[in-house]
């Protein structure tokens, strides 16, 4: 009996081996297929993470995959004059700033300061340098804005046309029925949670959407309306992702296409771009663009120069009046019950509550092209601030009021 219920014990056990042998066989075939995915996943996960977000932010266009953009045969080179001294400071909740201690404590990559079309202050850090890229986040919004301004001045569309005219794609779902007017101005009603904080919210699950291979379209069209358009001021990302697919489909060209020979060829860029895009080819059109510092401030000195760059007017002046300018009371500065921030809001540029002569075009963890016209003056920040959600430095807040305190200098 003894020998016989051994003999019983080596068979299950040598049985539960194999089981064992073939599943882990299973996991790592699957891994080595899909490692790619896998890979992506996890850098996803971990895209904010304080130790490798630097070299995260400069690195975009290595981990996803992306379109390149070419530079501009007659790049626009400013002249460029020492770097000026500033010694301006803002007091911020309990604590104080100057210029050099306020770079320091927003991760500043790299600043850029232009007057009157000369560069008087340009610097980098934390390993950028001038020819490289770096990801735009939000600000990839604001040319998206531009692209469509040129299709709009073309005659490609009107701003009071549904979107779901061009996208039937898009019939019920949230966006069905929404003035593409409403969608430039983050006034669709579409129900979004925009909190990278929170890890199940809707922009972190985009992200991850993305990262395991659902398309952007797809993403865009699982999303429900939760108020009346038009009414009431909500930042939705998505919303730029469908202007994007909008663009695309008026143009007949893709993001990349219409960009590099519309605007990137014409603006004088000098170094190449990227724009990441998902497993269909489409660009991630509300925060792909990677491109330089010089060539992230030529998108402010376009509209500071009323929509003519390099020689070439490439929108016209009504359109870069119309971006910049809140026409609703829901899309006004301040706080009030029809916004759920204290910014004005044009088409896919901010007006800051503390300045209304300045517009500007802000990506999360503090990428900003500011410009105040009435300074002649264009400020673009590029960043890796990981604690730009941190209330106690408001960070968002403390840039606005840096950036007003070195325009009010001049």
């Amino acid at each position: 009996f003894i020998q016989s219920y051994k003999c019983c014990i080596f068979i299950f056990m040598k049985m539960i081996l194999r089981i064992f042998l073939f599943l882990l066989f299973a996991i790592v075939l699957i891994a080595l297929f899909n490692y790619k995915t896998i890979d992506k996943l996890w850098h996803t996960i971990h895209l904010f993470d304080e130790d490798v977000i630097v070299e995260n932010f400069q690195t975009m266009d290595e981990y996803y995959d992306a379109k390149e953009m070419v530079k501009s045969s007659k790049p626009l080179l400013y002249p460029k004059v020492e770097n000026q001294s500033f010694q301006t400071s803002v007091s911020f909740g309990k604590e104080s700033y100057n210029f050099d201690t306020f770079l320091e404590e927003t991760r500043t990559e790299g600043i850029l300061i232009i007057r009157r079309d000369t560069i008087i202050y340009e610097a980098y850090f934390n390993g950028l340098e001038q020819d490289e890229t770096h990801i735009s986040w939000s600000m990839s919004k604001s040319l998206i804005a531009t692209l469509l301004g040129i299709a709009h001045d073309r005659g490609l569309f009107q701003l009071e046309d549904e979107v779901t005219d061009y996208l039937p794609q898009f019939i019920g779902t949230g966006y069905d029925k929404v003035k593409i007017k409403n969608i430039l101005q983050m006034s669709s009603g579409v129900a979004f949670d925009e909190d990278y904080g929170a890890f199940n919210s809707d922009i972190n699950r985009f992200g991850r959407a993305f990262a395991l291979g659902t398309s952007f379209e797809d993403f865009s069209k699982s999303l429900k309306n939760e108020r009346p358009q038009g009414t009431y001021c909500k930042y939705v990302s998505i919303d730029t992702q469908v202007l994007g697919i909008l663009l695309a489909k008026i143009t007949g060209q893709s993001i990349t296409e219409f960009c590099q020979k519309e605007y990137w060829s014409k603006v004088g860029s000098e170094y190449n771009a990227q724009w990441n895009i998902d497993n269909t080819g489409v660009e991630l059109a509300l925060g792909g663009l990677n491109a330089s510092l010089r060539d992230f401030s030529k998108l402010g000195l376009l509209y500071l120069h009323d929509g003519k760059l390099n020689g070439t007017q490439l929108v016209s002046t009504e359109w870069i009046t119309a971006a910049t300018t809140p026409d609703a009371p829901h899309l006004m500065a301040g706080n009030h019950s029809l916004s759920n921030h204290p910014h004005g809001y044009g088409f896919q540029w901010w007006i800051p509550n503390n300045n209304p002569e300045a517009f500007y075009a802000t990506g999360i963890y503090n990428q900003f092209t500011y410009v105040v016209p009435s300074k002649d003056l264009v400020i673009t920040k590029l960043s890796a601030n990981h604690t730009f959600k941190d209330e106690r430095l408001s960070s968002i807040g403390l840039h606005l009021d840096m950036f007003k305190k070195i325009a009010d200098s001049f």
